[in-house]
């Protein structure tokens, strides 16, 4: 009963749930800097090879209602200057569930011999399920029948843009995944027939990278990502990875004001990357749960052109 009561008064303190709003945010990855597209359409076909990634986050391990998130993308080069793209995204988190899928093009210009520009759209659908009834049910009653909102799988657009600068060794990506900022209403949500609403909101990315050669057999490859939502604190993720032998990746992160993580990387073939990060509260929600954990695979289908001399590390 304690852990249920931390879980309600930690998630409603995040601002995921209240009495009359839902406030969307897109998930958050550590291992964000391997897939680079579920955040930025530009990053489609850049590659050079049909590459696929799946991802799966658990958060807050320990805490009831806490939130899961598979990701699923796809992404190819069809054309000398031409990429497209597919990302699936479920998120689950307390009494509610997100779906999105979208569908990315990218164009790719030649800036000089060693770095290029790409453009990118993308569009698609997400779907938003809120079912309040959770909270009347096992240990999630609360006898308040005031607090209900339910938004049944509601449907809305997406449509995102972005830019992607990069070299073998150096990129910065800028986005907007949904430039959509879209209201869900439901007129019968409680007793008094107020409406719930549920508010998809603009997220604003900028993510960049460079890869040091330490030695021959060593390298080291500092990354950066940022978040803006409107009404949320800024999000700065930091990490720092080192990579032996082109083979095992080592690393640690640190999202300000909310977690410091440890990343493990190896590339099994020129095809198969695994990947794994823990990450560990520095708020006080650290001491009610046990951490979060993300896995990663990147498969990709065959092997580089016989024209890219030195391989990417992102």
């Amino acid at each position: 009963m304690r852990k249920f009561f931390v879980t309600v008064i930690a998630l409603i303190a995040l601002g995921l749930y209240t009495d009359s709003s839902y406030a969307q945010q897109d998930a958050q990855y550590t291992q964000y800097m391997y897939n680079p597209l579920s955040v930025n359409p530009a990053y489609a076909g850049s590659r050079d090879v049909f590459s696929f990634v799946g991802l799966y986050r658990s958060q807050w391990v320990g805490l009831e209602g806490a939130p899961t998130t598979m990701n699923f993308s796809l992404h190819s080069p069809v054309g000398k200057k031409v990429g497209l793209g597919v990302n699936f995204t479920r998120d689950e988190i307390f009494i509610a569930d997100e779906s999105y899928i979208d569908v990315s093009f990218s164009y790719t210009l030649d800036v000089s011999e060693k770095s290029k520009l790409a453009f990118g759209i993308q569009g698609g659908a997400h779907l938003l399920n809120i079912d309040s009834n959770k909270l009347n049910t096992g240990p999630f009653n609360n006898g308040d029948s005031d607090t209900e909102i339910n938004i049944d799988n509601k449907f809305s657009p997406q449509v995102g843009a972005g830019l992607f600068y990069y070299t073998n060794k150096f990129y910065l990506g800028l986005s907007v995944p949904n430039i959509l900022q879209t209201e869900h209403y439901d007129e019968s949500s409680n007793s008094n027939n107020s409406s719930a609403t549920a508010e998809e909101r603009v997220n604003y990315y900028m993510m960049t990278g460079y890869t040091f050669d330490v030695s021959e057999n060593l390298k080291f490859k500092p990354a950066l990502l940022t978040k803006v939502v409107e009404g949320s604190p800024l999000q700065v993720d930091l990490s720092a990875n080192f990579l032996i032998y082109e083979k095992l990746t080592l690393g640690a992160a640190y999202r300000w004001s909310a977690a410091l993580s440890g990343l493990i990387g190896f590339q099994v073939s020129d095809q198969i990357m695994l990947g794994f990060a823990y990450d560990r509260e520095t708020t006080e929600l650290q001491q009610y749960n046990d951490g979060s954990l993300e896995f990663f695979l990147r498969f990709e289908l065959f092997k580089r052109n016989d024209g890219l001399k030195n391989p990417r590390f992102f």
